[in-house]
């Protein structure tokens, strides 16, 4: 049995270390000539506004730039406070959304009618909740076009401040970094090997006119992973950057957003109930037994299970997080099996921003 073991942390911490010692980290120069159109979709974001406002209104080096801003049918401030603190900032737009059509998610429709407005040629995308830091932008466009990529996703630091969200967001970067070899992926055409993330998303506008926008994937709840696919369908080349010099987020603050956001979309994550079912057996064999066999007297399962605590440890070193939570990584791996349980159970039930999904 200690095969079982052996073999899928190894796995994953050969693929760590190439991934920590090769993936992309955003590059600067002096200027970026092309025309941008930095998009957010906002509903329900009061909270998030004002630090969102100054956090756009600083990026530099950027010859020309438009803010597309679309309030989506909020139900707070969020539509008063964009235009009470975009106020005299010309390259600023608020737009407000119509109402949502049927057979399309909130976020999808309205980054679609954001991306018919956007006159630029390099589309960004940008989540309420995520600040950038002054050069982000110009970084993020920079490595697009240093490496000749059609799109790119430089991908937050995820603050974590809570105990629930010390377990389980560390696992977002872990679960690419420790399973997808980057540098293959983004030359590749294999969709299922595509990493992305809605939160930072760079694309020329040629490529994501190619799939129409967002049409393709107008009613997918995880829209970014579906749109990237569709984009590497039609021949684009992209994956994920290491955005956590430049970009940070905290998605939530509390166990239960925790479960309701996770709870919308982690059934969508695996493809199927079949391969739900493989990726609990995975988090099972690299997170859960090697500490179980190793207090019932495995050698090997230590082994396994400090390997598996490096490929934590090494994703923590990219991202500026706390090393030690990488010790907790059987906790944090029986929780997120309960959460991609319990989004299983929760399908089409789960309410967000106001809307079930």
């Amino acid at each position: 049995m200690d095969y079982l073991l052996i073999i899928p942390s190894s796995f994953i911490f050969i693929i760590s270390l190439i991934n920590f010692l090769t993936i992309r980290n955003p590059i600067m120069i002096t200027q970026i000539n092309e025309s941008i159109s930095v998009v957010i979709p906002l509903r329900n974001e009061a909270s998030n506004v004002v630090e969102l406002i100054d956090s756009l209104r600083t990026q530099k080096n950027l010859a020309q730039v438009e803010f597309l801003l679309l309030d989506d049918n909020s139900e707070d401030q969020t539509l008063t406070l964009l235009h009470q603190h975009t106020s005299g900032l010309s390259n600023f737009h608020i737009l407000t959304g119509s109402t949502l059509p049927q057979g399309w998610i909130g976020k999808t429709w309205a980054l679609q009618q954001l991306f018919e407005r956007a006159s630029g040629e390099i589309i960004v995308s940008v989540d309420a909740d995520v600040r950038l830091v002054p050069d982000a932008i110009n970084r993020a466009v920079t490595l697009l076009k240093s490496t000749h990529l059609d799109f790119l996703s430089p991908y937050p630091k995820q603050l974590a401040h809570s105990w629930s969200e010390r377990l389980i967001q560390p696992l977002l970067q872990w679960s690419w970094m420790s399973t997808v070899i980057l540098r293959i992926a983004e030359k590749g055409s294999i969709s299922s090997m595509v990493v992305a993330n809605g939160q930072f998303f760079v694309v020329r506008r040629a490529a994501l006119a190619q799939v129409s926008g967002y049409e393709s994937v107008g009613n997918k709840v995880l829209d970014d992973v579906e749109l990237a696919r569709a984009l590497v369908k039609q021949g684009s080349h992209g994956c994920v950057a290491n955005g956590a010099e430049i970009a940070s987020t905290r998605m939530y603050t509390s166990w239960s957003e925790i479960q309701a956001g996770y709870g919308k979309s982690l059934h969508a994550a695996f493809g199927s109930v079949f391969g739900s079912a493989l990726a609990i057996t995975f988090l099972f064999l690299t997170g859960i037994a090697p500490l179980i066999a190793g207090i019932t007297g495995s050698y090997v399962a230590w082994y396994a299970y400090a390997a598996v605590t490096l490929t934590r440890a090494m994703s923590s070193i990219k991202t500026g997080k706390n090393g030690v939570d990488a010790f907790l990584h059987p906790i944090s791996s029986a929780l997120l099996i309960y959460l991609i349980i319990y989004s299983w159970l929760m399908r089409g039930q789960v309410q967000w921003k106001g809307r079930t999904l």
